[in-house]
């Protein structure tokens, strides 16, 4: 399509960082060592209840409240590659900027591997210890024992090395090839980054699936769902476009990327957002829950029920109208979607929300003594004070901590690097862009 047309502002003032952008990477720093540091200090301590089951939980929460959202990112990268898709150009450096912590998020991981080296992994993933599960509980230890071929602890760690290894690794190519772009406006960087997209997609849904099941999934591992992957992808998707929608937001706040970046580019990202995050989410969601309650196999329908009784049955009817009902009505209009405080606040609300869902993804408890009720009244009374500690300061702490850190390195990239990628042989097009 050619270069973007000659009028087109592609100064230093309009797409490079402002200065006092560093400022706000210190204070993302800042929030990182605060929420990190409090919230580790909460669980070491054991203030406002908080015993080792709850921290751990609340911190794989946190991690993959950051991980989802640079997965999500890498995968708008890399889709808008294998499409070969012209509109995306102009907004696709924020989500690079997004999928680049992916080269260090592994850092984040090590606390669980010094949790695994003291020998107390088992309070956030039971099969850790097959011993003490065994005289806990027998029942469940027998199903578990069926699956130590995948669930043991070298090859959890030979996996999850592969899983950060190729996520670094294609963040880093498809950030390294835009860039080099830049320089020379050579469109062979554009062909080999198509080229490796499709490649990319495979590898990036092998990883996201094996490590929903190893970090989400083997907290219950007498349970199991094959539809599990495609939930947590909902949830890269969601996390992802929405904090792609907000670094693209605050940079045309902060004056950059003017007649670059329009309402047709917003638009677009808002129905990405809409499709994947809150439709898609919703078909998956409701897809894996009723073919559970049709097929009604105890050793399925328990990670359910867990989620029904007590506080949880409530925090379940939120999730749902937070996650789906309310911002369905809220966003479906295209003009919410155009306009960037409406479309801002609703990228907020979905982080929001995205957040709401990881907890109860993570944090129920399984009853080891369902198979002693013989009505479901019967289970919802037994465990109606079951509370969900949502309010728990270190739930908070930690997600903060995990975001500042998420913030400060996409801050970071962004300060070193172009705004946009202005030898993209498709920028011209992207620019002139126009829903129908």
């Amino acid at each position: 399509m050619g270069h973007a047309s000659t009028n087109l502002d592609l100064g230093a003032q309009n797409i490079r960082l402002p200065a006092f952008a560093l400022g706000l990477r210190k204070a993302a720093i800042a929030v990182a060592v605060i929420g990190l540091g409090g919230g580790a200090a909460i669980g070491y301590t054991g203030a406002f209840g908080t015993d080792a089951h709850h921290f751990w939980r609340a911190y794989l929460v946190a991690f993959l409240f950051g991980l989802t959202m640079c997965l999500g990112g890498l995968f708008f990268v890399f889709i808008q590659h294998l499409t070969r898709a012209g509109w995306s150009v102009a907004v696709r450096r924020p989500a690079e900027a997004l999928a680049s912590n992916l080269r260090w998020f592994w850092l984040l991981f090590v606390p669980f591997a010094a949790l695994w080296f003291m020998g107390k992994a088992n309070v956030l993933w039971v099969w850790a210890d097959m011993e003490t599960l065994k005289a806990n509980n027998e029942a469940e230890y027998h199903i578990v024992h069926a699956k130590e071929g995948f669930l043991n602890p070298t090859f959890f760690w030979i996996r999850a090395v592969a899983y950060f290894a190729v996520w670094a690794l294609l963040a880093s190519f498809f950030l390294r090839n835009s860039v080099a772009q830049d320089a020379t406006g050579d469109r062979s960087f554009s062909a080999r980054m198509q080229k490796w997209s499709g490649p990319a997609a495979i590898l990036f849904g092998l990883t996201t699936t094996f490590a929903a099941f190893d970090w989400i999934m083997s907290i219950s591992p007498a349970w199991f769902s094959t539809m599990f992957g495609v939930y947590f992808f909902c949830g890269c998707a969601t996390a992802g476009f929405s904090g792609m929608i907000l670094v693209t937001l605050r940079l045309l706040r902060v004056g950059t990327l003017k007649g670059i970046v329009t309402r047709e580019h917003l638009q677009d990202m808002g129905k990405l957002m809409w499709a994947f995050g809150i439709v898609f989410w919703a078909y998956i969601g409701f897809s894996q829950y009723m073919l559970i309650w049709y097929a009604n196999i105890p050793e399925e329908t328990g990670w359910f029920l867990a989620r029904q009784v007590g506080g949880w049955g409530f925090f379940s009817f939120v999730l749902l109208f937070g996650h789906f009902v309310i911002p369905f009505v809220g966003l479906i209009s295209k003009w919410m979607k155009r306009a960037p405080l409406t479309l801002g606040i609703g990228a907020v609300w979905m982080l929001c929300f995205h957040y709401v869902d990881l907890y109860w993804l993570v944090m129920p408890e399984i009853p080891h003594d369902l198979g002693n009720f013989a009505r479901y009244s019967e289970l919802a009374q037994a465990y109606a004070g079951t509370e969900t500690h949502f309010g728990n300061p270190v739930n908070f702490l930690l997600a903060l901590g995990v975001l500042g850190a998420v913030a400060a390195g996409t801050i970071g990239t962004l300060s070193r690097i172009a705004l946009v990628p202005a030898k993209d042989p498709r920028l011209g097009e992207s620019v002139r862009f126009e829903n129908m």
